[in-house]
């Protein structure tokens, strides 16, 4: 989509948000540049709230917000991804950056929390060091399960490592095998799932967490595990978590 194109729909975007959600946005614009991420190759930022505080003693309600979309961004991640949506993508970058703005007035740090959920979820992905109760910060989906971005976690407080994990997935009963030098937590990352989620289901296994968790440096055991099905399962049953 070329820049004119892409502005002119950001324009009529802006044009159906109710006014009251525009409070404090002292502008909508859209930048011709990619914002690649510094450290992570192919992820980019599409959208940004910025802050513009009127004074160091403003208020709520003295906090104006300039939203800016990266068209450069938008163009990058649709050459390298088929059938991608323009419009659907940047309305959802349009209000999600609202709900920055929202948040900000409001003092409540949801969304900043997820974004911190997201980066850390990067970090896992890429072998890195994570914050291991990072998921924490997503979006609960069901009893014990966690979504940030396409990736779902169940989380399973445990003792010490099983054997093997009962758990029920989208209507369908599975048994995971646990590694025998897994260590925790651990994060399996679990194939073989009939309707697996758009991005990963991962089974978290950790301990309680206490006090001294916070002074210790925590190894992660990571693994993919293909899960199998119970013979004799009915299949239909309600499952725990939606996909």
């Amino acid at each position: 989509m070329r820049l004119r194109d892409f502005e002119a729909m950001v324009v009529r975007m802006a044009g159906e948000v109710p006014r009251e959600f525009l409070d404090g946005v002292g502008e909508i614009v859209v930048s011709p540049h990619a914002l690649p991420h510094p450290e992570r190759p192919g992820i980019f930022t599409l959208g940004e709230c910025i802050p513009l505080p009127e004074g160091a003693s403003a208020g709520p309600e003295g906090i104006q917000s300039r939203i800016v979309l990266y068209h450069g961004s938008f163009a990058a991640l649709a050459r390298v991804t088929p059938g991608f949506d323009w419009r659907e993508e940047a309305f959802e970058t349009l209000t999600r950056e609202l709900r920055h703005h929202l948040e900000w007035r409001a003092r409540a740090p949801d969304l900043e929390d997820l974004d911190w959920a997201v980066e850390q979820n990067y970090a896992r992905q890429d072998g890195e060091a994570f914050d291991p109760v990072f998921f924490l910060s997503g979006a609960p989906v069901a009893d014990d399960a966690w979504r940030v971005e396409d990736d779902v976690f169940l989380d399973r407080i445990v003792s010490a490592i099983p054997t093997s994990v009962p758990l029920r997935w989208s209507g369908r009963e599975y048994l995971v095998s646990v590694p025998a030098e897994a260590t925790l937590p651990a994060f399996l990352e679990l194939e073989g799932i009939a309707d697996p989620p758009e991005g990963e289901l991962v089974l978290v296994l950790r301990r309680k967490p206490g006090v001294l968790a916070l002074f210790r440096p925590v190894r992660t055991y990571r693994a993919a595990v293909r899960v199998a099905e119970p013979s004799g399962y009915l299949h239909g049953t309600p499952p725990d978590a939606d996909g």
